[in-house]
This record gives structure tokens, sequence and C-alpha cells, in this order.
């Protein structure tokens, strides 16, 4: 409710305005997008997969997830949804479908770049 008393105010043209609630917004409408998957791996997967946790492999460590990947991505999405080794059935989203999870794999195995 807040929110849109505070975006009614703003004008819907002026590109200063837009926040972090207008991505949360574009992620939701679509849930496959670079953003949204985004947030799913901060909510869902960093606890494990930013550290390595439990033999996780950690997120933009390539050299880790290619064997993995070389299994193909239909097996990395079932072991995501049924467990694998430490890994509990659907990690941390159990609100995830088949293609967020392989949008999820694909943002981890993924270089990512390193902070300045």
């Amino acid at each position: 409710m807040l929110a849109a008393v505070l975006t009614a105010a703003c004008s819907p043209n002026d590109p200063a305005q837009h926040t972090a609630a207008d991505t949360s917004a574009d992620a939701v409408a679509d849930p496959l997008s670079a953003e949204a998957i985004e947030q799913i791996y901060w909510r869902s997967c960093h606890s494990c997969h930013g550290g390595g946790v439990n033999g996780a492999p950690r997120t933009g460590d390539s050299a880790a997830w290619a064997p993995r990947l070389a299994k193909g991505m239909d097996t990395l999405v079932a072991n995501a949804i049924n467990g694998y080794k430490a890994m509990p059935p659907r990690g941390l989203c159990f609100d995830c479908s088949e293609a967020q999870f392989a949008g999820l794999i694909r943002y981890m195995a993924a270089e990512q770049p390193k902070p300045e």
C-alpha cells in the first residue's frame, strides 16, 4: 500500500524515481529474467553455493561446475529437485520451477564478476 502511494507521487517518466521495488516487480512479471534468477539465488542458493558448504560447487567456480555441466542440464535439474548428496530436495527453493532451477544452475556455473 505504501509503495503504491509513493509510486503515485512520482512521475512515471522520471528514471531517477526507479527503485529496487521496480526491479522486484519486473522480476515477478518474468520469473526467468536475470534479475529474478539472481534474487532467487541470494534467497535460496547462496548460503551453500556462495561458500562451498558441504561440498557444494561454489558460484562462479567454472572448474568445479564443468564436470557437473557435462552430465547435462536435465540431470542437474533432477538432482536439484530430488536432492543430491548433502543438498536437500529442492535446495531451499520450494517454489522454483524446472526452468528456474536451470537458470539458477547456469547462473552459479558462470564466472561471476569480481568486486572492484
